[in-house]
């Protein structure tokens, strides 16, 4: 046989890695973007799938290597595009999914569909080890290298392409690598590279609407879309999402949330602003004169002002500049913005600088930063902390955010706030109103411990909480408030009938008097909070309201399972949608990888263990593989997903995290699996021991690093994410090579199998890595990883003798 096609592989597994982010993106703007976990399963699920299929094929490999990986790369390639284009028309929607009973067969097709890509690719890795003995490590280092540049290099070309022409790039590549995989197996014609490589033409040739991402109907964009005359006069595209500004000529915008039931103004003409079809956030014409601004003091994010006399004002997710005019409204000595999005600025400063009024600009200095890194690094002090309210009323009050990781409204984040203002400065956030209350308790539950742990004794004398009939404002007071502080509140409320929930000193009965609900249960929640039977009061309530920290940081996570008979009781009353649906999609793709996963496994060990194929090898334990590689794919997708979820807060972006620790994980496994040839020798358990030891050095440094590092430049974090990985991530890169080069030196027929085994328990560790995040945080998923390599290295396959 000739030379391993080295450069195809290397090829074929970069474009699947992009393929696997791209996906990521598009599912942003199709559904929401914490999906990102189906993603990674339905990756896995393909490379594992590879496995068990060649492991029933292998009579087939040897003789048939090269036209057979040709025609794997390129069916990845045209398949990549055309199962997207699929997947997107199959009607899943996540709300519905425990109540159609064709929703989970739904989520199963797309899962199906999708995965036949990464099946596609994951064949011509496993291929490649399968067929060129004695290459093991080598082809491993190669694929995983790939697979790292495909990692950054699909975010870097994200900022020059759609998501829809990156998608037909992505397939391209499939096709380029079929034709290099051809060239360097030597085959005996050269006309076939050349039709492999004009099959990269065909992704460009399809209708541009075949590879549009389709919207939810039920994403806000979508619904805003349905008034008559609306449209969409400017949009941008980046990694960081797909901005929209939609105009409503006939039927004009008017966002102004909670506004007061008593308001006598309205809001100017609006443009609505929504990243990948959510979070509206209006665009206000602006005309200078600050009286066509009086709405902007009859909503509840106004209280703070109403305190304060000409505050300096720092604003955390500033948006479109909506919380930037209603500080300037109440004539602030200076505001100071912050938004992470690049391209929401530009559109605001530049495109629409003349409507808007010079927002940002001569009105407020704006930063472009993430919140969390902006307060960290600042040097000055405030008198108020505005954070702004930009996430979806509709995505938010149903869960679909449950699994999304928010740094914003953590224990940390918050001390980080209170430590950044002046004496008596305040911090402000506001909240939508969910019934039974879910967001305001948890937030003030967060505020409590905030200010304990900040060394505050008496943490109810600094917290005011007020309710209009759709928003809830938290003020956190850096000192007590005062009698006229009070006063203020009391008033403000009243002329504008919004509800007092809680200050210090409140009556009961001076709740609920306004936008009148069943029973004052912020108040009672807020006082069951900061009396001594806090934990009993958050173990009995229906919803999950402990604070979120930076080790458990999934805010909007509200499900509990004891409640869920109940709330299915309620179903004809409007039950449902107290759901976090994130979390049962999540349940229900977990399920699906596991029998799936258990099927692609059990299927081929059935085959063996009933004499398929030939005779085995003497002495081959296959328990051994299988414990073995059971382990080592679930140890590595433990640490691996909790260290993206846990860079989310220090590189900013959910899509950047992704990018950046795949890309230092598999570049420093690579190198780590290349240098694993060299020393086949090597015992596991000392493998794992140097596994251990890296993760014990680098798991203190992390949150004292992003404690004084996560004001630096997006490149210096990046090559500060690199650092503290990279030795981690090398010695992770190690024990599958040997276990693998061990297996070829006792029977080599297996090698697909445990292919097939470390892939298919990496599907379902992606999914429940997710899943134990949320209940035990990060720190404890990664001590699991390091326990599952312990396991392999007690499993001792280094003692499976040789044929």
């Amino acid at each position: 046989m000739g030379r391993a096609p080295l450069i195809a592989v290397t090829l074929v597994s970069g474009a699947a890695l992009a393929y696997e982010i791209l996906l990521m993106r598009l599912f942003s703007i199709n559904l929401w973007h914490h999906f990102a976990y189906m993603i990674i399963s339905l990756a896995l699920l393909g490379w594992g799938a590879s496995g068990a299929l060649l492991t029933l094929a292998q009579g087939a490999l040897q003789k048939r290597f090269a036209p057979l990986f040709c025609l794997a790369a390129a069916t990845f390639g045209l398949s990549a595009v055309a199962c997207y284009a699929l997947a997107q028309r199959v009607p899943f929607n996540p709300l519905e999914i425990l109540w159609d009973p064709w929703q989970p067969a739904y989520l199963l097709a797309i899962y199906l569909l999708l995965l036949l890509p990464f099946l596609c690719a994951g064949a011509c890795v496993c291929l490649a080890l399968s067929c060129f003995r004695g290459q093991v490590a080598r082809i491993y280092s190669f694929d995983i290298l790939g697979a790292g540049a495909g990692s950054l290099g699909i975010v870097a070309l994200l900022f020059v392409l759609s998501p829809a022409d990156a998608l037909k790039v992505v397939g391209a590549l499939g096709c380029v690598a079929a034709a290099l995989g051809w060239l360097e197996c030597g085959g005996p014609r050269r006309w076939p590279a050349g039709l492999l490589t004009a099959l990269c033409c065909v992704p460009w040739l399809l209708p541009p609407g075949w590879t549009e991402p389709v919207m939810s109907p039920y994403k806000e964009l979508s619904q805003t879309l349905r008034i008559p005359d609306a449209h969409v006069v400017a949009q941008r595209s980046s990694p960081l999402g797909l901005v929209s500004v939609v105009e409503t000529p006939r039927i004009p915008l008017r966002h102004a949330p909670g506004l007061s039931l008593n308001a006598s103004t309205e809001p100017p003409p609006q443009w609505g602003v929504f990243s990948d079809g959510e979070g509206l956030n209006a665009l206000t014409r602006f005309d200078g004169r600050r009286e066509s601004l009086a709405h902007l003091d009859q909503i509840s994010s106004a209280l703070p002002y109403h305190l304060l006399r000409r505050p300096h004002v720092l604003v955390l997710g500033a948006g479109a500049g909506a919380d930037v005019l209603q500080a300037h409204y109440h004539d602030a000595s200076r505001i100071d913005a912050v938004e992470l999005n690049p391209q929401v600025v530009e559109l605001v400063q530049r495109d629409f600088a003349t409507a808007a009024g010079g927002v940002y600009g001569p009105i407020a200095q704006v930063h472009v930063a993430e919140g969390r890194g902006f307060v960290a690094a600042s040097q000055s002090r405030y008198d108020l902390i505005q954070v702004a309210l930009l996430d979806s009323f509709s995505a938010s009050s149903a869960g679909l955010y449950a699994l999304a990781e928010n740094y914003l409204y953590t224990v940390e984040a918050l001390q980080d706030d209170l430590r950044h203002l002046q004496p008596g400065g305040l911090l402000a956030i506001t909240r939508w109103v969910t019934l039974p209350p879910r967001d305001a308790l948890k937030l003030f539950a967060a505020a409590v411990t905030a200010l304990e742990r900040s060394g505050v004794a008496d943490p109810g004398s600094r917290l005011a909480m007020v309710r209009s009939w759709k928003t809830v404002t938290l003020l956190v007071r850096n000192g007590d408030f005062r009698s006229e502080d009070i006063a203020a509140i009391k008033a403000f409320c009243a002329a504008r009938s919004f509800d007092l929930a809680y200050y210090p000193g409140m009556r009961g009965d001076e709740a609920n008097r306004f936008n009148v609900v069943e029973g004052p249960d912020l108040f009672d929640g807020a006082t069951a909070l900061l009396g001594p039977g806090r934990g009993e009061f958050m173990q009995r309530y229906k919803f999950h309201i402990e604070p979120a920290t930076d080790d458990k940081p999934h805010f909007f996570h509200f499900f509990k399972w004891r409640s869920l008979p109940e709330l299915l009781s309620a179903k004809g009353r409007g039950g449902l949608p107290l759901l976090e649906w994130g979390y049962p999609v999540l349940v229900a793709t977990l399920a699906q990888a596991t029998v799936a996963s258990l099927l692609l496994i059990g299927l081929p060990l059935a085959w063996m263990a009933r004499g398929g194929g030939k005779a085995r090898a003497p002495g081959v334990s296959r328990g051994r593989v299988l414990v073995y590689f059971l382990a080592i794919g679930f140890g590595f997708m433990f640490i691996e997903i909790a260290f993206i979820q846990k860079f989310v807060l220090f590189l900013s972006h959910p899509l950047y995290a992704v990018a950046v620790v795949l890309f230092s994980f598999l570049l420093f496994a690579g190198m780590g699996s290349r240098v694993s040839g060299r020393f086949r020798a090597l015992p596991t358990g000392s493998v794992a021991g140097a596994i251990a030891v890296s993760a014990a050095l680098c798991l203190p440094l992390l949150d004292w690093l992003f404690q004084h590092a996560m004001g630096l430049p997006d490149i210096a974090r990046i090559g500060v994410s690199v650092a503290l990985i990279a030795p981690l991530a090398f010695f992770m890169g190690m024990p599958f090579p040997l276990g693998l080069a061990r297996v070829e030196a006792a029977d080599a027929r297996l090698i697909p199998w445990a292919w097939g085994i470390n892939g298919c328990a990496s599907v379902t560790a992606a999914v429940l890595a997710t899943l134990l995040a949320i209940h035990v945080g990060f720190t404890a998923v990664v001590m699991a990883g390091l326990a599952l390599y312990a396991v392999a290295a007690a499993a001792q396959l280094a003692q499976v003798p040789k044929v």
